[in-house]
């Protein structure tokens, strides 16, 4: 938990919250710069760009009417590709801005969109950062992605009359037991938005639980089923496994965390017995692990490559790193098999359907409970499977490997589910217009 969520918890049990969270962020500002800093001296980027989390961005140039997204981080970001396109489509007079909160979630908004929308870090949830940047700004209507609830934010918003909307948001279960702690201060947050969009009926359902009103929250599905392949991701992908040679059976971990890795080279270890030409590639999913995810794999045994190093894979490599940015879905599409990290620790998972959409047979672990529908959907249809330890790891991916037809029977699957599940931006689009943008005419 960050220290600024903290700060957000520890006033929620308090009656007079709007002071008291005033009050305990502005005392917590100087600590949470020390984190930034302490955050820097791994990953650097976190030095850059302090103005713009106090309300200052000198270089975002508003003159036209503004529609404004936020998403926190990358997998948000990644969310926000079917609605940024409709959103286009819809309002091509309007200025798109997207805010985030990390550098990664920063570099993926300019690789995907380059300037065609505007870039800023979301500023501290204090007053003044928040209301000069609001005011600068001044978007027509504001989206915030998933569950990114800041009192000030929403005050502010309410204040200026900007209307605010959670879409693709989820709740689970253990998240809507935190809340009910807090009912009062929930029910004025979430009846001070425009309306709520959810991913399932049973997010539509704890919202309701929580004050929401019912007539306001809708169940559209989710924003992420509706993955847009880059053009000629399967023929760099082919390319690439011409090089490393086609006849490799490859394997991706991908989004892999803190203690991960070691229980995912081990596995590959005991993968090798069975297939001996094995390629791991390994996708660390913070940029700052990327030396110490390639040094473990050294100090295993394992000759290693690092995709930076821009040098050929020759069959004496045995495991890739990935320290690039954005080529996730390129090592997707190059493998047989795909593991979605997150999940062999308590994180809570990622995304599964960037493999789905590239119909690659899929491997969790128990840990998926982040994206639990979307997983629980996959597993039920057979179009994933689910490993609890290493042992279960090295089988499952040994017997995909050895079993084509099983393998393509899981990505068929997985794109049929894909299929089914499309149309939740236009859904979103067609709230807004109804909710927001009619009532402004």
């Amino acid at each position: 938990m960050s220290l600024e969520q903290t700060v957000l918890k520890t006033c929620l049990a308090e009656p007079d919250l709007k002071l008291l969270y005033s009050i305990l962020f502005y005392i917590a500002l100087p600590f949470i710069l020390l984190r930034l800093v302490w955050r820097g001296i791994r990953a650097p980027s976190y030095w850059q760009r302090w103005s713009e989390r106090f309300g200052y961005s000198p270089l975002l140039s508003v003159d036209q009417q503004v529609i404004w997204i936020h998403a926190v981080s990358v997998g948000e970001v990644e969310a926000t590709r079917p609605l940024i396109k409709t959103l286009f489509a819809e309002y091509p007079q309007h200025q798109i801005i997207v805010t985030t909160m990390t550098p990664t979630g920063s570099a993926r908004v300019k690789l995907l969109y380059g300037e065609t929308v505007a870039h800023c870090y979301l500023p501290y949830d204090v007053s003044f950062a928040v209301q000069r940047f609001l005011k600068q700004i001044h978007p027509q209507f504001g989206i915030i992605m998933e569950t990114e609830i800041w009192p000030t934010l929403l005050l502010k918003c309410q204040q200026l009359k900007i209307p605010l909307v959670l879409a693709n948001a989820r709740m689970s279960e253990r998240s809507a037991k935190g809340y009910a702690r807090f009912a009062g201060f929930t029910k004025t947050v979430l009846q001070s938005l425009r309306f709520i969009a959810t991913q399932t009926e049973t997010d539509r359902q704890r919202f309701k639980q929580l004050g929401a009103d019912i007539r306001n929250v809708h169940a559209i599905g989710n924003l992420k089923y509706e993955i847009s392949l880059p053009t000629g991701l399967m023929e760099q992908a082919n390319a690439m496994r011409s090089l490393w040679g086609s006849y490799r059976p490859t394997w991706v971990a991908a989004s892999t965390h803190e203690g991960e890795e070691a229980l995912i080279l081990n596995a590959s270890r005991q993968v090798r017995a069975a297939c001996p030409d094995l390629l791991l590639i390994i996708v660390p999913r913070h940029p700052e692990r990327f030396d110490r995810v390639s040094a473990l794999s050294h100090k295993a045994g394992f000759k290693t490559l690092r995709r930076s190093e821009q040098r050929p894979c020759p069959a004496e490599v045995k495991v890739m790193v990935v320290d690039t940015m954005g080529e996730l879905p390129l090592f997707y599409a190059a493998s047989d098999v795909a593991f979605v990290g997150g999940s062999l620790v308590p994180v809570g998972g990622h995304n599964i359907l960037e493999p789905a959409a590239l119909a690659r047979p899929i491997i969790t672990g128990p840990h998926y409970f982040n994206f639990n529908e979307i997983t629980q959907q996959f597993l039920k249809a057979d179009a994933a499977k689910q490993i609890n330890n290493t042992e279960e790891l090295a089988q499952a991916v040994i017997k995909l490997l050895q079993d084509p037809q099983q393998r393509a029977k899981m990505g068929e699957t997985a794109l049929q589910l894909m299929a089914n599940s499309q149309g939740a931006s236009k859904r979103l689009v067609n709230l807004i217009k109804r909710h927001i943008t009619h009532h402004a005419d």
